[in-house]
């Protein structure tokens, strides 16, 4: 297995291709994205991993041409997610159902090209249809998902219910009996007897 590519952030945001001893800009870094090539950016001076960084400012770059892949709407759940308990479920559910996406596009590629040979126009034409089902095929998707995590919001919330049901069952709550009408003087008239024969002196009569 190859070594992942090493790419070094100086302070002058100059990006140095450690492999090929020469800089680079943020273009090639996207090249090597597009050509699957392993690769790590680190910070030259602290050696931060700043992978992620060079990426994201590269999605930025892409959502500010004239095609931005990401909508206002859909940006917005994004960001709303962060800090929820769905964070980390949502990030898995998202790279796993973009990795399944991509196998599939890869496995039709190479059967594609296997039938028809690489450069053959009826594998190319075969490629275009698949692209083009991309689009109902991605909105099927996250209506299949949103349908799944609306049942399983239910099922979590039935369960957290029954939870709750469950501990505090064995707590025994004693009954309040409300006293009935004429009782409040007589409980008040004994109460004042019993201060008597207790020995404390009964308040003076004006």
């Amino acid at each position: 297995m190859a070594e992942s590519r090493l790419i070094k952030k100086y302070p002058n945001r100059r990006l140095y291709d450690t492999r090929t001893s020469s800089y680079i800009t943020l273009a090639d870094v996207k090249e090597l994205v597009l050509k699957n090539e392993d690769f790590q950016v680190i910070d030259a001076k602290s050696s931060e991993d700043l992978t992620r960084s060079i990426l994201l400012q590269i999605i930025l770059d892409e959502e500010s041409g004239g095609m931005p892949m990401f909508t206002s709407d859909l940006l917005s759940q994004m960001i709303r997610f962060y800090g929820n308990a769905m964070q980390g479920m949502m990030g898995k559910y998202l790279e796993g159902n973009i990795k399944a996406f991509t196998d599939m596009q890869s496995k039709l590629q190479d059967q594609a090209q296997t039938m028809y040979g690489e450069n053959n126009p009826a594998s190319k034409d075969l490629w275009a249809q698949f692209l083009n089902f991309q689009g109902p095929a991605m909105q099927s998707m996250m209506g299949s998902y949103m349908e799944q995590s609306k049942n399983m919001f239910m099922q979590m919330q039935e369960q957290i219910e029954s939870q709750t049901r469950n501990m505090f069952s064995g707590f025994q709550i004693p009954a309040f009996t409300a006293p009935k009408p004429g009782e409040r003087g007589d409980v008040a008239r004994g109460g004042a007897e019993k201060k008597e024969s207790s020995g404390e002196p009964a308040p003076e009569k004006k």
